[in-house]
């Protein structure tokens, strides 16, 4: 268990620690995360010196997983204060309106990915306890206008189903002392029109811009079972692996 919520975001680390280094400790006793590819290293990097990161990548190349770890790795460290997890609540041409329940059961299955990650590096309780404390929130995204997050580490996943005008209102979220990470697969867009996702729009857009760093990982960073790497590569050579946007492509 976490000594207290207090006591695990404080004021912060010691001056030059180097929290995001080649292995992170996270709150389950004994359990380190380490990079597997150069390109989940590259990532971490991005991530520990710059302000913005905006990841694109297929399936299972740890985009979130890792964003989440070191996001985690800073909490325990005292290096921030808050760490925010938001998702876009479209996603295989499902819409909210039409699924049974109320506003949270309803979100829930959009968000559970996010969940999931910080149970394997968190027990049960500690996560329950943090999201009870406010230190963590797990959001759709919608639910994040009209906010400035300080001291927080704010990370928004399935970033290709967003359109522009919702990427603008998230990246205009980040107060002081607050880092953000974007991740997202641009194979798997299910917006009505590929060439709106926000994603692939804030990629150009902010690709020279100070503070902002742009990591492309690739099928040699999958690091989920051999075959997915093989899965991805098959519908990947006819594009089959569904609607999809350049990043590289004018706009």
């Amino acid at each position: 268990m976490i000594a207290s919520v207090e006591h695990q975001t404080g004021a912060g680390a010691p001056s030059g620690e180097h929290v995001l280094g080649e292995s992170l400790s996270v709150y389950l006793p004994g359990k380190h995360i380490k990079p597997l590819t150069p390109g989940q290293r590259e990532y971490l990097d991005a991530i520990e010196h710059h302000d913005l990161v905006i990841s694109v990548g297929p399936a299972g190349t740890g985009k979130t997983y890792m964003a989440v770890a070191a996001a985690v790795a800073m909490l325990k460290a005292g290096q921030t204060r808050k760490l925010v997890l938001a998702r876009p609540a479209v996603e295989a041409g499902e819409k909210l309106g039409f699924l049974p329940g109320d506003m949270q059961q309803k979100v829930n299955p959009y968000l559970r990915p996010l969940l999931d990650a910080l149970h394997d590096m968190m027990t049960f309780d500690q996560v329950q306890r943090l999201i009870e404390a406010d230190v963590i929130e797990i959001i759709p995204l919608a639910f994040m206008r009209g906010r400035t997050l300080n001291d927080a580490v704010i990370i928004l996943d399935e970033a290709q189903n967003t359109t522009r005008n919702q990427m603008l209102m998230f990246l205009t979220r980040m107060g002081q002392g607050s880092k953000m990470v974007v991740t997202g697969d641009t194979t798997q867009i299910d917006l009505e029109e590929p060439r709106d996702s926000g994603l692939i729009d804030a990629a150009r857009r902010l690709r020279k811009v100070s503070g902002v760093a742009s990591v492309t990982l690739t099928e040699r960073d999958i690091v989920r079972h051999s075959l997915v790497q093989r899965i991805v590569d098959a519908y990947g050579q006819d594009g089959a692996g569904g609607r999809r946007g350049n990043i590289n492509s004018p706009a």
